[in-house]
């Protein structure tokens, strides 16, 4: 049970985090080279070839190993249905909602370096202007992985839980 102290020191944290809008990718040399020249499939096979990390999977079962946990402690902890895991597990290829991924990394109790590197291998990030993902990254900064208190801090600032994160 998160306290009194706790849940205001969330609401400043949230406040210390305006909304900033970014035209990076539009501005970006990258952008404006593929809209002037034509892109070479050689280069293109390169570029994914020497770019490319690993796979979802490969990065939550490392993250696994390196805990020495079992995957049904992992699965049970995040509120994550046994065959959900079964085709995270099965299927390389397969990409869980961010909000698995998030379940996931508390499970774990993956530090916030850590947990970017996971939602990273499955396309996602942790945003500094959407209120879900500033609580999200208070609880990771303030070490707090029980579901329960995420979902506690979560429903403080009217928003949906985390937990029973089914698919």
């Amino acid at each position: 049970m998160l306290d009194r102290r706790l849940l205001i020191e969330l609401e400043e944290y949230i406040e210390r985090h305006p909304i900033r809008l970014h035209n990076d990718v539009l501005e970006s040399p990258i952008f404006e080279e593929s809209c002037s020249e034509g892109i070479h499939p050689v280069e293109l096979e390169d570029f994914i070839r020497n770019t490319r990390k690993p796979a979802f999977s490969q990065v939550l079962f490392g993250f696994i190993d390196r805990k020495g946990i079992t995957d049904s402690d992992v699965y049970k902890k995040a509120g994550i249905d046994r065959r959900l895991f079964s085709k995270i597990r099965s299927n390389s290829d397969y990409r869980p909602r961010k909000n698995t991924v998030i379940a996931l990394a508390l499970s774990l109790e993956l530090n916030k370096k850590e947990t970017g590197k996971l939602l990273g291998s499955a396309g996602y990030s942790l945003s500094d202007s959407d209120t879900f993902d500033l609580v999200i990254q208070f609880c990771l900064e303030k070490r707090i992985y029980n579901i329960h208190d995420i979902n506690q801090a979560l429903a403080h600032c009217s928003l949906k839980p985390l937990a029973c994160v089914l698919e």
